[in-house]
């Protein structure tokens, strides 16, 4: 199931819950203001994140910016209490399943949580002449008249 981590007033949240709705994609949104945001949750992101705490935490945020906080410096359960305390640090959206992970709102990467059915579906709807997906529909369902 992806998850969408948001906020209210963070129009790429809206943005990005728009388009889950308008290709039927199931999700779950998660508003860390409305819903305190939990160890679990933040080391279910990490997992996914290539440069680990620096994929997720806006370091440009006033309050990173005020604590004059130093990522490196920190250990991990340092920063995982300093994002749960802080969940305004924490950029956004984050989109996220068991295999992917996307910061922020991209039209095109955004493309990546299309489950695989659905892709295929899409694809054979422009092309059903070369579709084996189509065809295998097709057999199937005259083999069962």
């Amino acid at each position: 199931m992806v998850k969408i981590y948001t906020t209210n007033s963070c129009a790429s949240c809206r943005k990005a819950i728009k388009w889950f709705k308008e290709h039927n994609i199931p999700y779950k949104e998660v508003n860390f203001f409305n819903t305190p945001i939990t160890r679990e949750d933040i080391i279910s992101i990490l997992e996914n994140t290539e440069e680990g705490f620096e994929d997720i935490i806006s370091t440009r945020s006033k309050v990173f910016s005020e604590s004059k906080l130093n990522i490196e410096d920190m250990k991990f359960n340092e920063l995982v209490d300093f994002i749960i305390k802080n969940p305004s640090v924490l950029k956004r959206p984050i989109i996220v399943d068991e295999h992917k992970l996307q910061v922020g709102y991209n039209d095109e990467e955004i493309r990546v949580f299309i489950p695989r059915e659905l892709r295929r579906q899409w694809t054979c709807n422009e092309n059903v002449d070369n579709c084996s997906y189509a065809k295998e529909l097709k057999f199937m369902l005259n083999k069962e008249k």
